[in-house]
């Protein structure tokens, strides 16, 4: 008899913290994340001594983030071609540059690798892209 009262005293435990279980649940929200998905940041090391005095001369916001995009894909596509062909180029181009076009790079990355580009050809005596009227 004793574990008649014991077990149904369990069952009815159970179901009463069932119950308020069940009711917890209703005070929950969901709540949209406000985190980025892609929360990456990408830096551009530049290892010549007289770049980074160079850019201060560069003024950051004279170009949107799309024209420095659209400018280093064609940069770095003349870049890596010249690069692959070195028995015609020499080794002034000694790395391969894996841009993508598709990652978002950030303003201060595609600036500071578009002037990259820049100080290169002026440092170098040579022009990468055609055409300097449209800097």
């Amino acid at each position: 008899m004793k574990t008649k009262i014991l077990f149904i005293m369990m069952i009815v435990l159970l179901c009463t913290l069932s119950l308020n279980a069940q009711k917890g649940k209703e005070k929950l929200k969901v709540v949209a994340d406000t985190v980025a998905v892609d929360s990456t940041e990408y830096e551009l090391v530049v290892l010549d001594p007289g770049f980074e005095s160079w850019l201060l001369m560069k003024p950051k916001n004279q170009h949107s983030d799309s024209y420095y995009r659209a400018k280093n894909i064609l940069y770095v596509n003349e870049w890596n071609s010249r690069y692959m062909n070195q028995l015609y180029n020499g080794t002034m181009y000694d790395s391969y540059i894996d841009y993508r076009p598709e990652i978002d790079y950030g303003l201060d990355f595609n600036y500071r690798l578009y002037y990259y580009f820049v100080y290169f050809e002026e440092v170098n005596g040579v022009r990468l892209l055609p055409g300097r009227g449209d800097r």
